[in-house]
Formats: structure tokens, sequence, C-alpha cells
């Protein structure tokens, strides 16, 4: 085989021989070097104008549903290429390197697709399957509520109405990638249910696939963050919605799986991981062509200045460090759903992958442009929209806590229960 024929299968190098090619192969690597090309001649180029304008980006996400991505994390009984988890926070990081926004949304499916076909009804699992695969549906989210604490839950009640149907009343904050999905997973509590069980909180639980378009199903736009704009992650609220019990994806029987968060953790950490990617990119693309030597490294260009080279370099050697976390991580989930690895292993390998990436990417967003110089503030090349989305996505929740379960582990042997965040 020529090395012409073997880089045409795989995914072209991140930054040099740091980030090296990917290779891949079958019918999901057809797909992810679709996304590649998506990646490459759409999303890129157009991301500093939707940081500017914010709002859903319906374009973008168009021609990456076309790719056929949606249906990578479907399992491959029902009809999907079942990629691992491994190769899905490839996939994120790809894209947060291009539009940390577009990366997030795409994320927010696939940790949706992967905890549904889980617990789902199997009634619903092959039509489920249909719309992804087939259809190239979208799932958004609409969870968090707006409680005393981050982890408060079930103020969104669902009150039985028509006959198989239930009604949806609240108000959900975060929802990310929600105002442009086709389906909303929409959590809710049944009191009724969960009384009918005997107090039985957890029968009451509810996740409705509900369509983008039903009644009294409100989306507010109202995000208004200095980072992560074009996710128009705002408020949504519902007044009266009634959804068919058939799209109630959690079956009141299933056992939920146990490390969900864990897997919204790596996905975090790709992304951020990606975002100092990005920033590090954009640094080394300027340098050479538009930056302006110190004048004691008594040099002809800022690219041969030793300092420039010492920052750049530490830069990206913390960026593969994140990256090789980040992958370790995707490599324990994997894992761990084959049963071969304990749940107390991926938690400590999610909660590195957190804090590591976090570190990383901020660096970059922020010491990179010194390499950059003055000019390299020029609103055009827009070198701020970086560090805005890296910080504004490191405070989904405290790292902090990701290090001290880490020490806790380390020093006490501590193995930390499942939650929403660890």
């Amino acid at each position: 085989m020529s090395i012409r024929s073997a880089q045409a299968s795989c995914l072209p190098p991140l930054l040099g021989d740091l980030f090296p090619a990917r290779p891949v192969q079958g019918e999901a690597g057809a797909v992810l070097l679709r996304v590649q090309t998506v990646i490459d001649t759409v999303i890129a180029p157009t991301a500093a104008q939707r940081d500017c304008a914010g709002g859903y980006p319906h374009q973008a996400m168009a021609a990456l549903k076309a790719t056929g991505v949606l249906a990578l994390a479907v399992p491959r009984a029902w009809g999907g290429l079942g990629v691992t988890q491994e190769l899905s926070l490839e996939l994120m990081l790809r894209l947060a390197v291009a539009d940390p926004a577009i990366a997030q949304l795409y994320k927010v499916h696939d940790d949706l697709v992967r905890e549904i076909f889980v617990y789902a009804p199997a009634a619903l699992r092959p039509v489920l399957a249909r719309r992804i695969v087939h259809d190239h549906a979208i799932l958004g989210m609409a969870v968090a509520e707006n409680g005393r604490r981050a982890d408060s839950f079930m103020q969104t009640l669902a009150q039985p109405g028509p006959a198989g149907a239930h009604v949806i009343s609240g108000r959900k904050i975060y929802a990310t990638g929600a105002s442009g999905a086709d389906l909303v997973a929409v959590s809710s509590f049944d009191p009724v249910r969960a009384q009918q069980a005997g107090g039985n909180v957890r029968a009451g639980v509810r996740m409705d696939l509900v369509p983008r378009g039903a009644a009294g199903l409100r989306f507010h736009h109202d995000w208004n963050r200095m980072g992560q704009r074009a996710t128009d992650s705002g408020t949504v609220t519902l007044e009266n919605v009634v959804v068919d019990d058939f799209w109630n994806a959690l079956a009141p029987d299933t056992a939920l799986p146990q490390h969900v968060a864990l897997r919204f953790q790596a996905g975090f950490s790709a992304i951020l991981t990606g975002i100092g990617l990005g920033a590090l990119r954009a640094v080394c693309a300027f340098v050479p062509q538009h930056a302006r030597p110190w004048g004691a490294a008594g040099v002809e260009s800022a690219d041969q200045d030793p300092y420039v080279r010492r920052l750049l370099g530490e830069i990206g050697a913390d960026l593969s460090g994140a990256w090789c976390s980040v992958m370790q991580a995707g490599r324990l989930l994997d894992q761990h759903e084959q049963g071969e690895v304990p749940r107390a292993t991926v938690a400590m390998a999610a909660s590195a992958a957190r804090s590591v990436a976090t570190r990383a990417a901020l660096r970059a967003a922020s010491e990179a442009p010194a390499a950059a110089g003055a000019r390299g503030t020029d609103a055009a090349l827009g070198l701020d929209r970086y560090w805005r989305d890296a910080r504004t996505l490191s405070l989904h929740d405290p790292v902090d806590w990701k290090n001290a379960e880490i020490g806790r582990n380390l020093l006490t042997g501590w193995v930390p229960e499942p939650g929403p965040y660890q």
C-alpha cells in the first residue's frame, strides 16, 4: 500500500507529530472521514462568526448530521455503528479544535444515545434507532433545574393525562442542544407513580423524548454567557406538555447505568483539550508569519525565539498529557462496560482527565497568545474566544472536587459513590 492510500484512511494530524494522524477503517471510519471534511470546510471556517452571533448553529449541524455521525453511538444491534467511547472522545476533541460549541452539542447526543439504549423499554429501542440512523434525528437535553444546589432535581412534574399519556410542566436551565434537537430528553418526576410504588422515588422518575415542536414546549434563547455561545444552552419551559408514555425512555424497572456521570466528565475533558489545541494551533500558525521577534533575542523571526519555542513546547506537552488522559478514560469506560475494570478505576481516570485537561486548556488559551505578541490581540484573529470557551466550560462543575476525590482515594482508598458529578 502506498503512503498516499494509507493516509486516505487516516484522520489528519491535529498538531504535527505531537498529535499524529489516526487510522480509521470500516463504515465508522468512512463516517469519521466525512465528518473531518465537514470540520475542515464548514465548521472551522465559520466558528468565529458563530461565536459572535450566538444562537443554535443550524447550518453547521445540518452539515454534520448529513455525514451519518449521529448513528455512531447507536448499538449495532439496533442498526447503528456501535463505536467505542474512546473513538467518540476523539471525535469530540476534533470537533472542539474547530468549534467547542459544536462539540458540546454532539457530546450531548452521544452521551444520551449511549445512556438511553441501556434503560429504554424494548419497544422504544428500534423506533428510536430508526429515527437516529435513518432520519438523522439529534437528541438534546433539558435536565438541569434551578434548585438551591447544583444537584437539585425533580421540580419538573409529570401528572397523569389522557389515556397512555402524561402532562409535564416545569422549567429547565442549561438545556444544551435542546433548541435545535429533533427530540429533547426531558427529565421529570411523577409523584403519583412514586406513591403507587410504595414511596419509591426512582419509580417516579421519567426521561421523556419530546419533539421540538410539541405544544407548550418553549425555548427562551436566553443563553448569554461569555463562552460556548453557539450551544444556545438557555432556559426551556414546559407548560402542560402532553407526552405519549411510549416515549418515556426510562423504563421504571430498569437499573440505571452507574457510570453516566463519568462519561459526561470524560467528554468535557475531551472538549477542553480540543479548545487548548485550537488555541495552540492558531498561535503556531500566526507566529511565523506575523509575530515580531523581540530585539534581545537576536533572531530574524519570532518562531526562532527560544523563549517562544519553550512556551509553546510546554503548552503542547501539557495538551499531549491531557489527550493521553482523555483517551485512557475512554478506554477504561469501554473496559468497564465489558466488566473488565471496576467503576472506581474509571472514576479516578475520569477525574484525572478532567483535572489535567482543565489546566492544560486554560493555560493554552491564556498563555499561548503571549507568543503572538500585541498583534495577536486583533479582533479578526479571535484568540479570545478560546479562553472564553475554556473558562465557561471548565466551570460546569468544580475541578477542585475532582482533585480532592483523587487525593481521598490515594490517602484512604475511598471509592466514590455514583452520583450526578462523580
